[in-house]
């Protein structure tokens, strides 16, 4: 069943793992990553949207630098990183360049991702990559992070970035065929998962842990990414990359690897976790035009149709929409501060550069980012 939680997804999220993407540490893998992007280019072609996000960075650096292990001072593992980010990029870059493709590096901080405004900042970044059809390919920023920072291992990131672009599945290749009730390498009698919940307590308890020296994550990250996936709607596989075609095999709905499903869809938890999780900040009200709009025919707030602003908010907050008799209509993300809602407010896009200094969203909220209450 592992594939139907990708057969009819559209945006999907793929990490790979430090030992798939190194060849087990002995150097960034050319044929290995060929062949992901060769089957992500034929996904695009299909109308989906991809995000890559990979491991390697430090593994690739050590090998450049001649260590043999992986070291524990955060500032050898940041000049590794560094190093090895190089070829990483360099190599994504080509491969995907020879599937006509573009590519992008993006590399993340737990902090880009716990601040508001920078999470709207990066939302807008890749989102806008994937219109042009560019790829994004993902690492978290080794050479910055500390120990406060860090994600501690790239299935969380996986998962953090799932939920930042509002994937609809996330694919985690790993070098396992998928989770089993126990550690198959050292119980005989370890029986295979091909289909779970996520987040069920369960799984956790048959979690092992890391299972590589060269990466930090074992299949306990990968369940509790699954399950940080799921709360915002999106199903996650596990599965071996080094299996032929997984990824155009799982898309034609094939069942490979663990899949660990999502209990809540899609727009029902974006909405919960809107409505429900976030304290608001300020609100505006919209003339009568723009509230049919918002209700009848699901579209964004431009600001145009604002005629108060009211609080003050900052870039990424949370704020209520109100129509012409004061009621809440609305609720969302907005793309501008109370400051610059005011002066835009009644104007057209075309206004925008003019009144702020620059031209950014012509919308005060995307409609993606708004939730009818």
């Amino acid at each position: 069943m592992s594939g139907h939680a990708l057969k009819d997804a559209r945006r999907i999220v793929v990490k790979v793992g430090s030992s798939l993407v190194t060849n087990e540490g002995r150097g960034v893998d050319a044929e290995a990553i060929g062949n992901w992007c060769r089957q992500l280019a034929a996904l695009a072609g299909q109308g989906r949207e991809l995000v890559m996000v990979s491991s390697g960075a430090i593994a690739e650096g050590m090998k450049r630098l001649g260590w043999a292990t992986r070291p524990k001072e955060i500032h050898e593992l940041q000049a590794a990183a560094a190093v090895g980010q190089m070829g990483l990029a360099q190599m994504y870059e080509t491969k995907l360049r020879e599937q006509g493709m573009g590519s992008a590096q993006v590399l993340l901080t737990h902090a880009d991702l716990a601040d508001r405004e920078r999470y709207l900042n990066a939302r807008s970044t890749l989102l806008t990559l994937l219109q042009h059809r560019v790829l994004p390919v993902i690492n978290e920023n080794d050479t910055v992070v500390n120990d406060e920072i860090k994600f501690g291992d790239n299935d969380t990131l996986g998962a953090l970035v799932a939920n930042l672009v509002e994937a609809d599945a996330l694919v985690i290749l790993t070098d396992q065929k998928g989770l089993y009730s126990a550690d198959p390498r050292k119980d005989p009698n370890a029986r295979f998962i091909d289909e779970a919940v996520a987040g069920t307590p369960e799984l956790e308890l048959m979690a092992g842990g890391a299972g590589s020296s060269l990466g930090r994550g074992g299949m306990i990250t990968k369940i509790l990414a699954a399950k940080r996936a799921a709360g915002s709607g999106a199903s996650t596989v596990i599965a071996w990359g080094r299996e032929p075609d997984v990824l155009l095999r799982l898309a034609a709905g094939e069942a490979i690897g663990t899949a660990l499903l999502a209990s809540t869809p899609k727009l029902a938890a974006r909405k919960q976790w809107m409505v429900d999780h976030l304290q608001m900040r300020g609100a505006v009200t919209v003339d009568a035009g723009a509230a049919l709009k918002l209700r009848e025919a699901g579209k964004s707030l431009l600001p145009i149709g604002v005629v108060e602003v009211q609080g003050e908010f900052h870039r990424g907050d949370v704020i209520a929409v109100r129509d012409p008799a004061g009621m809440e209509l609305a609720r969302g993300l907005t793309n501008y501060s109370s400051a610059e809602a005011r002066l835009i407010a009644r104007k057209a896009s075309g206004e925008f550069e003019r009144l702020l200094g620059y031209a950014a969203e012509p919308e005060l909220i995307h409609r993606d980012n708004l939730v009818l209450v």
